[in-house]
């Protein structure tokens, strides 16, 4: 199965680009909820960790 997917990705121009773009898309991704995470608000952050056990009542 490798092998045969290893043959016809061989036969794309240009593929060699793909891992590149997939990684920046990660690291971007991950850099923003790192930012995310710390320039978020303590209270919000609080108040969503009690969502699941307050109940369906609260607001």
């Amino acid at each position: 199965m490798l092998k045969f997917v290893k043959q016809h990705m061989s036969t794309i121009d240009g593929v060699a680009i793909f891992p590149v773009i997939a990684f920046l898309l990660f690291a971007c991704f991950f850099v923003g909820v790192l930012w995310w995470v710390w320039t978020s608000d303590r209270r919000s952050t609080e108040h969503m960790s009690s969502l699941p056990l307050d109940g369906p009542s609260a607001t």
